[in-house]
């Protein structure tokens, strides 16, 4: 989780632009929920730190070709933005043409991680020219209180290129092809796949690894660079992050030796290889998987001190299962509760002082493998649209002067656009109604005969207007 005390300010929110992704059809068998992050005020009211950062997509590519992704993006958008647009393409665009092996499509996503980050890195070049032109305006050997005091404009524009320069996300891919399925990640969001063992109990697996300061493994990785562990330990921050693993944030990269605690790593010690795992057959135990933002099981983590939150998160979804009517349903109720939850321990007394105050952005994405969903919103068996009109026989309404009475002829037809049931009575009249000659008159809506009478009586008296002629 990035650290946001450290950063001058907060990026605006930019709307992604166009991708070719967005055209890419919407996987059916997915959904997608989500909650802003939130400010817990002693009033009620609803307060955002910063605005919505996380982004995913999920993609029907062709048959045997599903694509899912959550990225979660901090300190600003730019990132993850980037990442949900060029991802996709970096996997499906002839990618896996040929490749059988689960050793060939793990590299494809792989390669993809890393063409991203690159892709990603190449396209700030004008910040980092900037940054370098501000840094060089500033003479050296001032420490910062006097640069500050000397050079106020340069080191606020220079903060703030730092923070943009700092955007960066968290990803978690899964592929599925030709049944199988792939997971890949840098950073903390997680893959969760819940699956029934022999005895039809449900298991969870995290398919994904938490590249964070608490995996041993990433910790002896950065020893292996020559980073001081227990330094790291105590401040519990990599430079301006938490995370071992991400896409962007050039500081951590490019900029490492700029930090006290990166400088003296012998190569760039935050990474964006992604751990991957699969391929993993989708066979009857595969029941449904779980792609999320690491602001839903560190909220839940957080409200409830459990240690089993993959768990209790598994076992939320199957409660929404049963009652939901859609995934997307599904997903959203599923962080609506964490949210719930979450925002009720902390505004209670019982553990406020335990709890940040505040929670991060949330998403969820619920890719549905076989498993039941009881109340699905179903299409109907017929698609067909029957209109079978049938025309009520009125009497005809006789007018004082019946040189002024209407002629209008009724309508007969009996439209029927059925292809696979006929009907011979009317859906707009009830069982029953008596039916009589479909050629007949249609009674008047509007009873015209006061304008007859007032029309005759001007031309009686010679004020009938020129080119009124009944």
């Amino acid at each position: 989780m990035p650290t946001r005390a450290r950063s001058p300010g907060l990026m605006s929110f930019q709307d992604p632009q166009h991708s070719w992704t967005d055209d890419l059809p919407v996987c059916k068998q997915s959904g997608v929920g989500f909650s802003t992050n939130q400010i817990y005020r002693e009033d009620g009211y609803r307060q955002e730190e910063h605005p919505f950062e996380d982004r995913s997509f999920h993609c029907h590519y062709d048959d045997s070709t599903f694509l899912y992704g959550v990225f979660d993006g901090h300190e600003g958008t730019k990132a993850a933005n980037f990442a949900l647009q060029r991802m996709a393409a970096e996997i499906l665009l002839g990618q896996l043409n040929g490749k059988t092996l689960d050793e060939e499509i793990k590299e494809v996503l792989r390669q993809a991680f890393i063409t991203v980050e690159r892709g990603y890195l190449d396209s700030i070049g004008d910040l980092l020219a900037e940054r370098a032109s501000l840094q060089f305006d500033i003479p050296a050997g001032l420490n910062s209180y006097e640069t500050y005091q000397k050079f106020p404009q340069l080191v606020d524009k220079l903060n703030a290129l730092n923070c943009e320069l700092s955007a960066g996300t968290s990803a978690v891919v899964a592929l599925v092809y030709r049944n199988r399925l792939y997971v890949a990640n840098v950073g903390d969001s997680r893959a969760l796949l819940c699956k029934t063992d022999s005895n039809q109990v449900l298991r969870v697996v995290q398919l994904s690894v938490d590249h964070d300061l608490r995996n041993e493994d990433e910790l002896l990785r950065l020893s292996q660079l020559g980073i001081d562990i227990e330094t790291i330990r105590q401040g519990s921050h990599l430079g301006n992050q938490e995370n071992t693993r991400c896409i962007g944030n050039y500081l951590v990269k490019g900029g490492y030796r700029e930090f006290e605690e990166l400088a003296s790593a012998t190569a760039e010690p935050i990474i964006a290889e992604p751990e991957i795992h699969g391929g993993i057959e989708l066979d009857d135990s595969c029941r449904f998987l779980l792609l999320m933002s690491g602001g839903l099981y560190k909220s839940l983590q957080e409200a409830t001190g459990t240690d089993q939150v993959n768990r209790e998160l598994a076992l939320i979804a199957v409660e929404q299962f049963k009652v939901q009517s859609t995934l997307t349903g599904v997903a959203q109720a599923v962080v609506d509760k964490v949210v719930r939850i979450h925002h009720d321990v902390n505004m209670s007394n019982s553990r406020n002082n335990l709890l940040p105050g505040k929670r991060d952005d949330i998403t969820l994405l619920v890719r549905n493998i076989n498993f039941p969903l009881p109340h699905a919103l179903r299409s109907p068996i017929n698609q067909s649209v029957r209109f079978n009109p049938i025309i009520q026989t009125a009497p005809l309404t006789v007018l004082h002067n019946d040189d002024y009475s209407s002629t209008g002829t009724g309508v007969a037809d009996n439209f029927d656009t059925s292809t696979s049931e006929t009907s011979t009575t009317s859906d707009i009249y009830p069982p029953g109604s008596k039916t009589s000659n479909r050629n007949a008159k249609i009674k008047p809506y509007v009873d015209f005969s006061e304008y007859f009478k007032t029309v005759e009586k001007r031309r009686q008296d010679g004020t009938l207007p020129d080119g009124i002629d009944f």
